[in-house]
């Protein structure tokens, strides 16, 4: 949520700055704005809307200037419009500032400053903060960098920032805490993003800043400290991600895109790791961690949203396999329930992100309590990857739609790797049931690519739903988190209410809401709850309701009884989920199309949650 991108260099700014929030729109946002700082000074432009509308505004005088910054905002503090939005100045008009996060105390700052006689021009707290760092100047007389640090040390909450001055034309500078800001390092100049996406076609060279460091640049200089004025060495990484990643490549939408990429991420996110011929399993970022988590006695999963989704889908697979009992759990209740933690417990969060405000409190207490605590993300460098102890990436790439697809098989892809790689520490699978489970995930990528063939007939069955105002899901088993996981994609991007359930637990209460007018999607895929799941069927039908049916292909039974079918490739039990959930992320899409949604970036939402 919310977006920030800065520039200071010798190419003009704005162009710079425009381009790189249209490629942030996708975390979610309702306004944007710019600050630039030319000869006729330090000059802010900002409108309630997409970039598109602030592009147009300024299309007419496209303002010259090589230094600058840019942001995206996601309401928190004050109502969408044209005052709230960011950048926001400081009382005298000589600074400006950009922030994500929230500070928790900014109502005691700002009475503070409205008794010293500063008035304010918007709701939020972001614009409390550059009243309050001019504040502490003029008190102090300290540099503008001193300045910022004594501030950051008076505000609780999360924050990343960036900050202009009227008096430098050289200088911008940037701090966080709990909220991902990364800087992009070219030939004497340097950006500023919320993540890599603005950056990757400038310059590959980054330096992701950690939490309580402030970063200033000057005269083509960077540095580096924290809080406690100590200088830090600038640690420069490689950013991986090209750049056509983040491009839709001649689909539709990104959504579209990265539902038909899971083929290619699914496989990606097993290769190093997996050799089946030679039944060879090993998940490098790990292996120090391996006897840890043989030896649990037990593994608390946190997630949200989608992850929590495939924290489920891991839940049955490790207490299938693997035989260690486990507890999933929303990363945003974890922390406020004085959650019992012991120092034999592992901790898996699970975040596309890796920078989830609500995970990474959930890990931030877990460590606190002696839990060895590892990470499932799909970013480099993120807040997770650098909090836990160690890991697996997804490898999914660059997700820009906003309700996560490949991420979510992705996340499934890894956790199973673990489950197996763990049972067969634990020797609780035979060496038989090993190899077969190797051979079969190896093959998950190609048999995705067969479902994705019937997008066409998913597409005709969606056209027929399209007047529906709820849906019901239903799954047993390894499939009831698949239902869940269905039932939101509906919702997020097609915003008609949607349900999933398991299937058993339809008769206790749902089922008063079964008519003609009650479509349901039903995962019925033929593994051990089957013939239960037909029953479930069957009453369904008896009350008129009209089923959509995901089954095994070469199933015959369902076709007769229900009113429409899609077929996926047999495989093992524990892997279905990577297969039943594909046609579900399908018919979600074109039923939001065809209601003329915005499926890429759905209304309220943001693509990174980085506030509680």
């Amino acid at each position: 949520m919310c977006g920030i991108v800065a520039y200071v260099g010798h190419r003009q700014a704005y162009p710079l700055l425009i381009k790189g929030l249209k490629r942030l729109e996708y975390r979610g946002y309702d306004s944007a704005g710019v600050a630039l700082l030319n000869a006729d000074g330090l000059k802010v432009f900002k409108k309630k809307g997409k970039v598109a509308e602030l592009e147009n505004e300024l299309k007419a005088r496209e303002p010259l200037a090589t230094i600058g910054m840019g942001h995206t905002r996601w309401a928190t503090h004050g109502e969408p419009n044209d005052k709230n939005a960011h950048p926001h100045y400081s009382s005298n008009s000589k600074l400006a500032i950009i922030h994500n996060g929230i500070i928790e105390n900014f109502a005691t700052i700002k009475k503070n400053l409205q008794k010293k006689g500063y008035e304010f021009r918007s709701d939020t707290d972001s614009e409390v903060l550059i009243q309050f760092i001019e504040d502490i100047q003029k008190e102090t007389g300290a540099t503008l960098e001193e300045t910022v640090r004594l501030a950051l040390h008076e505000v609780v909450g999360a924050y990343a920032i960036v900050i202009m001055t009227e008096d430098d034309p050289t200088q911008l500078i940037a701090a966080r805490k709990g909220s991902p800001l990364v800087i992009g390092i070219g030939e004497e100049e340097f950006f500023f993003a919320s993540d890599a996406t603005p950056i990757i076609e400038y310059t590959k060279e980054v330096v992701y800043l950690d939490d309580l460091q402030i970063a200033v640049v000057r005269n083509g200089e960077l540095t580096l400290q924290n809080l406690d004025k100590t200088t830090q060495i600038p640690y420069i990484q490689k950013v991986e991600m090209e750049l056509e990643a983040i491009e839709k490549g001649g689909y539709e939408h990104f959504m579209l895109k990265e539902i038909f990429e899971q083929p290619r991420s699914i496989a990606d996110s097993m290769r190093g790791r997996l050799n089946a011929e030679d039944a060879l399993l090993e998940l490098g970022g790990l292996r120090g961690y391996m006897d840890k988590l043989a030896d649990a006695k037990r593994i608390v999963i946190v997630g949200c949203g989608t992850s929590w989704h495939a924290g489920l889908v891991a839940e049955y697979i490790f207490e299938e396999l693997a035989r260690i009992p486990v507890e999933v759990e929303y990363a945003s209740e974890f922390r406020y329930r004085n959650p019992i933690i012991k120092e034999k417990d592992i901790v898996i969060a699970i975040s596309q992100s890796g920078e989830t405000a609500d995970t990474l409190a959930a890990l931030e207490l877990a460590k606190s309590k002696g839990a060895t605590i590892l990470g499932v993300c799909n970013v480099v460098g993120s807040s997770i990857a650098r909090i836990t102890h160690a890991g697996a990436y997804t490898h999914a790439g660059p997700e820009i739609g906003v309700a996560s697809t490949k991420a979510f098989t992705a996340q499934v892809t890894v956790l199973t790797l673990m489950a197996i790689a763990v049972a067969k520490k634990r020797k609780t699978i035979s060496e038989d049931l090993y190899r077969q489970l190797l051979i079969e995930i190896d093959t998950i990528p190609a048999k995705v690519e067969r479902v994705l063939k019937a997008s066409e007939k998913i597409k005709e069955i969606a056209y027929i739903f399209t007047y529906a105002r709820n849906f019901i899901y239903l799954g047993r088993g390894l499939n009831f988190p698949v239902a869940l996981e269905g039932a939101l994609k509906l919702k997020e991007i097609s915003y008609i209410h949607a349900e999933g359930y398991p299937a058993a637990e339809m008769k206790h209460g749902p089922i008063a809401l079964i008519d003609e007018d009650m479509p349901v999607v039903v995962v019925a895929t033929k593994d051990s709850s089957y013939d239960k799941v037909v029953s479930n069927i069957q009453e369904v039908k008896a009350r008129k309701g009209r089923v959509i049916a995901v089954v095994t292909e070469g199933e015959k039974q369902l076709h007769e009884l229900v009113d429409f079918v899609i077929e996926i490739p047999k495989t093992h039990e524990i892997l279905v989920p990577l297969l039943s959930s594909i046609p579900l992320q399908l018919l979600a899409y074109y039923i939001a199309v065809m209601r003329g949604r915005n499926v890429d970036q759905p209304r309220n939402l943001a693509k990174s949650v980085t506030v509680e």
